[in-house]
Parts: structure tokens; C-alpha cells; sequence
């Protein structure tokens, strides 16, 4: 016998969760599971980084969501809509993550997000089809909650007999209701109800719901399946899913205990009892949960398809004059700057000169052309000239782009690479490139921050405003807000000392290139290594490699949240331009803000589903720059 952990939250699901895709792999594998899923709450943002450490792990990735979901029409912004339920949905194959896609984008809509991403039952149930799985959710969930009259009073119990005061007198046709609706959207074969077992005996709530879903399961015909919601992953990491738990709610790990022991009303108050949230064996489950419902967790992850998610480059189509192809467009463009640009710059006046250009030309094209991506060149082009175009400043091309010689041609770039002697190879390695995968040049386009807004502008209107959008990026952390946090959760130290030992490590940029050597990364523990003096009244590494110090323990911790994700944000310049809606292509999400929807995946992700992003810079230099020349053009200088 074998069992498929189906309800799992990683980092992704922003200090609700603590593991990270590579963890969650590794524990599956130690534990000889072939087979796991990902619901975060409310977003499909990890699916890509999921899948990948998956595979690498011969483990089969299902993709999934717990929504949130409103008791009336999510449209509706009232207090009392804000109560919200979970539920977890599955996708069976490739369609079913398209219709995961769409419903998350829907949830971010700005009619439906409030305070969180939402959808009704309804609307959610729109996206269902034949392609998604539900279950029913545990604590928490629609099924959960109508089990009992007064929700919060009973999930907060002490025992049993104390949570049974609060059952409802027809919870059995509440319940029976509930799911008989959840099973006429998704389909008979497609849902079931959920039993998590596993902490029931921290939770008398739990108990008692465990009790009454398997009673109604079995008189009434559902399937049950054996879940665990996963936080992280071994039973140790409790504690620092606590304290990113306590980090969420502004408070201290000493503020928490306390309203524990005067037995206040506590968010996430399962959490602060129990260490039952981590990936479990399949023993700890056989404890808790009877065959049939360990194995239907296995006939629902055969019902999921290993589908693909990963694409090659999805360009939108350049319209080039005269009905031309992208590639013979991008080839005469070439032919005329050979013309008006190289030779009267007095650079090719020998054969030898005539045959370095041309053959890096045509070795450059054929490049471009094998990979598919004249269209990429196309469209850089385009933007910077309508940055030029309104009198504004690009930048001259910077970084890697600048050994390109045709993009020095086509004027995307104002540095000729062979004058400097600039490798094409280190602005773009083809070799990279497979049969599945292309990857993408990187050109950064630098525009007047004034005007970055406006050029972004002109890309929507060129290309669909569905069709382009700005993007997600997740606040990591990092070494010294890693350890800040631990500091201050525990109530370690002062405001001042924890700045000071903070402020003792290196920025992340700072040391980028030695972390990349490092097999386990981490600024601490580089720092600890390479820069001891700076923290040893705090802590330090023996001969032996272990961690000693007053703050020993709290270091340890520290390193072990490094890199855990913490808030979302929109990316300071990456934009994606897709050549379809982005609403049914890519997980949309509210900025920080909740002012604007924006692609939900970082660079690389979205890169291996097969949007294009292109980062738009806004350089204030140039803004000062067009002052000066705004300024003699007006002195006629």
C-alpha cells in the first residue's frame, strides 16, 4: 500500500507555509512516494518550481489550488462576505490546469479580490468542467463548518465533550446538502470528501468533524480521502512555521504562549498547538485513516494525468511592412544598416574587415533563426524606437546585449560589438537550447522613469492590453532579515543590538558569486565562516563545524528559514508580452497594492511556461539627461 500527500502548501503560500519545492521533493522521495500534490492557498504561483524538483525526483507533480471561496456572491465587499471557506481543487490533465489558471486569474479580478483572492462555489464551479478534482477540506471548509452552530467557539475547545455543545441539530442535512451540491458541479467521480485524521487528537473539533464526515460519507454513497495539510516538511519544522506564523500577525512567540494560556481566541491556533501539519509517513497515516481511504488518495492521483506545462516561446506575431516573414524582415534590416550604418562609419575598408562583419552576421542570424526568435529582436526594436520616436532617451544597450552585433544594426543597442571585441556567446549561448526548451535572450531596455509608465503604455496598445502585463516578484528571506526576524520573534535582544548583529552580514548582492559556490547557500553561515569577528559575541562555528554561542540556536533557526518566501510584490521591470489573453495563459495576481493584476510567476517560471518577459527599466539618469538637453536646445547651444 502507498499514499499521495493531496492538500500541501509550500512557501508559496507567503509564511502560511514554510517548505520549499526542493524540500517538499525530498521528503516525498525519502519517503517513497511516487506521486504529490500542491494546493497553496489562493495561488498556482509554485507550480512551475514544484513540477521541477518533482521530476528531478522521478516523483509525478499534481497541480492544485486551495481557493478561497465567499458564502455569497464574491462581488459582494461586506463584512460578513468575508468569511471565508477552503476548498482544494485538483487539475486531472493539461486542460484542467488551463481552467486552474483562469479561475485563479478570475480570483484576482478586481470585482472578486478583497483582502484575499476569492471566488463563490458557483463561479468557481463554471471552470470545472470534466478537468478539476475537489475535496472537501477539513477545518476550515464549507463541510467542516456546518457541522457545528457556533463555528469559532468550537474549533476553539478544549475537549470533546465541550465542542459537542456546539454541534448543529440538523448537521447531518447540512452537510448531506453541502455535498450533494459540491458533487452536482464537479461530477460524481470527480469529488470527495476529505478525512484528516491525523490531528485529531490535538483538535477536539477535528475529532468530532472526522466523526461526522465519514457517518455522512458512508450512509449517503461519497468516497473519502485520507489527507494531511502540509506545511512543512518534518514534524522539527514546527517551530518555524510557527514563528513565520507570528511573523504574519505582528506579534512574538512570548505574545502568542500567552493568550494560549489565557486560552484567548488565537489565528492559526491549530498551528500553535500541534507539530501534526508536516509531510507524514505512511505509517503515521495507516494510524489514522482505514485502507479504502489511503488508497483512493492513490486512484486520485492515477485519475491526474502527467501532463506538461512547460512550452517553448509564445511570441506574439510581429506585423512586419510588406507582409514580410519576422526573419526576412529582421535579414533586410541587417542588409540596410550594412549599408547605412557600416560603411560610412569607415569600419569595413579592408576584405579582412568585409569578412569579420559578414561572418559574424550570418553566424548571429542563424542563430536567431534556428531558435525562432527574429520576432524577440523585432519587438525590443520597436519599443526603443518609440521610446525615440517621442523624443525621449533609451539607454545605449547594456550588459551582455551589447555583444550583439545585430542588435547594434537594427538599433537596439549603440555599441558595435566587434569595435570592442564583445562576444555574441555571452549574450546569448544557443547551446543551452533543447528540443522542449528554447531559452531567451535578456535585453534590458532602459527608458526615463518618467516615462516607463508611458512606454508600457505603448506596448499594451501595440500588442492587447490582455496581452501585456507587469510581473510578480516574492520577497525572500535573506540572511539579515532572516536572522532580524528570529531575533525579534524570540524577544532576544534589543532594537539596537539586533541592528547590529544584523548589520554584521552582507547584503546578498554582495557576496552572490560565493554563495553560488556554496552547496547549501546561505549569507549566515558564509558570513560565519568568512567574516567570524564580526559575530563572535554571538555566535560562531567550532572546529567540528557545529554552531556555538549564546545565539547558536537562534542562528540555526535563522539559516534554516533563509531564502522562505515572505510577501509579493510587482517586479521593478520585467514586463510579459504574451500572444494570448494572460488571463487564460498565466495566473494573474493582485500587486501589494491590490491596484493592478499582474503576471503571477517570477522570470524563470514564466519563461518555462513560454511567455516572454522583457525588462523595462526606468533609468532617472536619463530623465536628468533629458533635462540638460531639453535645456540647450532652449539656449540654442
Amino acid at each position: 500500500m502507498n499514499w499521495t500527500p493531496l492538500h500541501l502548501h509550500t512557501h508559496y503560500s507567503l509564511l502560511d507555509g514554510l517548505s520549499k519545492p526542493s524540500q517538499v521533493a525530498s521528503r516525498c522521495s525519502k519517503l517513497g512516494y511516487t506521486s504529490c500534490a500542491i494546493t497553496d492557498h489562493g495561488t498556482i504561483s509554485g507550480a512551475v518550481a514544484f513540477t521541477k524538483e518533482c521530476r528531478k525526483k522521478n516523483i509525478k507533480p499534481i497541480l492544485g489550488c486551495e481557493f478561497y471561496l465567499s458564502p455569497a456572491d464574491c462581488t459582494i465587499k461586506s463584512q460578513e462576505n468575508r468569511k471565508l471557506s477552503h476548498l482544494c481543487v485538483l487539475a486531472k490533465n493539461r486542460q484542467g490546469w488551463d481552467s486552474l489558471i483562469q479561475a485563479v486569474s478570475k480570483s484576482n479580478d478586481e470585482d472578486n479580490f478583497y483582502y484575499k483572492p476569492r471566488l463563490d462555489l458557483d463561479t468557481l464551479g463554471g471552470f470545472a468542467g470534466e478537468n478539476l478534482i475537489a475535496f472537501s477540506g477539513h477545518l476550515g471548509s464549507d463541510l467542516a463548518n456546518a457541522i457545528f452552530a457556533d463555528v469559532k467557539t468550537a474549533y476553539n475547545a478544549s475537549t470533546e465533550e465541550e465542542a459537542k455543545r456546539y454541534i448543529h441539530p440538523e448537521w447531518v442535512e447540512k452537510v448531506l446538502s453541502l455535498a450533494n451540491r459540491y458533487r452536482d458541479i464537479f461530477g460524481k467521480e470527480n469529488f470527495f470528501i476529505e478525512i484528516q485524521a491525523i490531528d485529531q487528537k490535538n483538535s477536539p473539533a477535528a475529532s468530532l468533524v472526522v466523526q461526522g464526515l465519514r457517518y455522512v460519507a458512508k450512509k449517503y454513497g461519497f468516497q473519502t480521502v485520507a489527507t494531511a495539510d502540509s506545511h512543512y516538511p518534518e514534524k522539527q519544522d514546527s517551530v518555524d512555521q510557527l514563528l513565520l506564523l507570528c511573523s504574519a500577525m505582528k506579534t512574538t512567540l512570548r505574545g502568542i504562549k500567552k493568550k494560549l494560556e489565557e486560552n484567548k481566541d488565537v489565528a492559526f491556533g491549530g498551528f500553535m498547538k500541534s507539530n501534526n501539519f508536516h509531510i507524514p509517513s505512511l505509517e503515521e497515516i495507516e494510524v489514522v485513516n482505514n485502507a479504502n481511504e489511503i488508497a483512493t488518495s492513490m486512484q486520485i492521483a492515477d485519475m491526474c494525468e502527467d501532463y506538461n506545462i512547460l512550452e517553448k516561446p509564445m511570441l506574439p506575431e510581429f506585423k512586419c511592412p510588406d507582409n514580410a516573414s519576422e526573419e526576412g524582415h529582421i535579414r533586410q534590416l541587417c542588409r540596410d544598416a550594412w549599408v547605412d550604418k557600416l560603411m560610412p562609419s569607415g569600419k569595413i575598408t579592408t576584405p579582412e574587415d568585409k569578412s569579420i562583419y559578414t561572418e559574424r552576421i550570418k553566424k548571429e542570424l542563424d542563430v536567431i533563426s534556428k531558435a525562432n526568435l527574429s520576432g524577440y529582436f523585432l519587438i525590443v526594436r520597436d519599443i526603443v524606437n518609440s521610446v525615440r520616436e517621442k523624443n525621449h532617451i533609451p539607454g545605449p544597450g547594456r550588459g551582455s546585449a551589447a555583444g550583439c552585433l545585430v542588435s547594434y544594426l537594427i538599433g537596439i543597442t549603440q555599441v558595435d560589438p566587434i569595435e570592442y571585441g564583445l562576444l555574441f556567446e555571452r549574450f546569448y549561448n544557443a547551446g543551452r537550447n533543447t528540443k522542449d526548451h528554447v531559452s531567451l535572450p535578456d535585453v534590458d531596455i532602459d527608458v526615463p522613469a518618467s516615462k516607463r509608465d508611458e512606454t508600457i503604455d505603448y506596448i499594451r496598445s501595440k500588442y492587447g492590453k490582455d496581452r501585456v502585463g507587469q510581473m510578480v516578484t516574492f520577497g525572500r528571506l535573506q540572511g539579515r532579515s532572516a536572522l532580524k526576524e528570529v531575533l525579534r520573534m524570540n524577544e532576544a535582544c534589543s532594537y539596537d543590538e539586533m541592528n547590529v548583529i544584523t548589520k554584521s552580514l552582507p547584503h546578498e548582492h554582495e557576496v552572490s558569486d560565493q554563495l553560488a559556490e556554496m552547496d547549501d547557500p546561505s549569507i549566515i553561515r558564509w558570513t560565519l565562516m568568512n567574516q567570524p569577528e564580526t559575530l563572535r559575541d554571538y555566535c560562531r562555528i567550532n572546529d567540528s563545524g557545529k554552531l556555538e554561542g549564546d545565539y547558536a540556536k537562534l542562528f540555526t533557526q535563522a539559516m534554516r528559514i533563509e531564502g522562505t518566501f515572505k510577501s509579493q510584490g510587482k517586479h521593478a521591470a520585467g514586463v510579459v508580452i504574451s500572444s494570448h489573453n494572460l488571463n487564460d495563459v498565466c495566473p494573474m495576481v493582485r500587486d501589494k497594492k491590490g491596484s493592478e493584476k499582474i503576471a503571477g510567476m517570477e522570470m524563470n517560471d514564466l519563461e518555462a511556461m513560454g511567455h516572454v518577459k522583457f525588462d523595462i527599466l526606468g533609468i532617472s539618469l536619463l530623465d536628468k539627461v533629458m533635462g540638460v538637453r531639453d535645456q540647450l536646445e532652449k539656449s540654442n547651444v
